[in-house]
């Protein structure tokens, strides 16, 4: 197992085609990356529910997920289900991200993710985001999409639990879904752990890597 890290990091990126992508596929991350940085910046990206309950709960969400960080949000319009009918705007929205950042740390949707939204997104952002570190995260569905990751980041015990925690409470429209719970996201968390040496972790696709090693 090899470790690496990131170096110096000041700024992160974090996209979702909709409210609560984010937060399931990196939650347990931005709580440990936010905790180890206070005052990281934080620019999230979300294409979807923009002027609904779920935005409300966008913004609560992140700022739990985001603890101490400059959190920067903006949740779009777009409908759910439509970006492929949408790709002008979501690549626009894209494009104006990119204008107002400069990251150490992209967080997106996977290029494999059977979701056409995410899918979509994620191509934008590879993209868009062609020099920065693009970590592609993963959200289990029925789709039955998920592959074998390369990219893990160990999660402490009391995060994996802040971060089961966190999505049941501030996502409130999500509960009724039959795939929203607690075994859901713990146990998957585990597995990503076995496979990294953790008891518990998140874990990434990546789809272009340049490493430094005479550096």
């Amino acid at each position: 197992m090899i470790r690496l890290g990131t170096g110096r990091l000041e700024r992160v990126v974090a996209v979702g085609a909709h409210c609560d992508d984010i937060a399931i596929g990196a939650g347990g991350t931005l709580l440990t990356l936010c905790r180890a940085r206070p005052g990281l910046r934080v620019d999230a990206l979300v294409l979807s529910g923009g002027g609904t309950e779920r935005e409300q709960e966008e913004q609560e969400a992140l700022a739990a997920f985001c603890p101490g960080a400059d959190l920067r949000l903006t949740v779009d319009k777009m409908p759910d289900g439509r970006l492929p009918a949408h790709w002008t705007e979501a690549k626009a929205a894209v494009e104006e991200l990119r204008a107002r950042t400069e990251p150490d740390l992209v967080l997106a949707p996977r290029t494999e993710d059977a979701h056409q939204d995410h899918r979509g997104l994620a191509k934008l952002m590879t993209t868009a985001f062609r020099d920065h570190l693009v970590l592609g995260y993963e959200i289990v569905k029925w789709d039955g999409d998920l592959g074998r990751p390369v990219v893990y980041q160990p999660l402490a015990p009391d995060t994996a639990e802040d971060k089961v925690r966190l999505l049941q409470e501030h996502y409130p429209s999500q509960r009724h879904r039959p795939w929203y719970d607690r075994e859901a996201f713990l146990g998957l968390a585990r597995i990503r752990g076995i496979e990294s040496n953790a008891r518990y972790a998140e874990a990434f696709a990546v789809t272009k890597l340049t490493v430094d090693l005479g550096g």
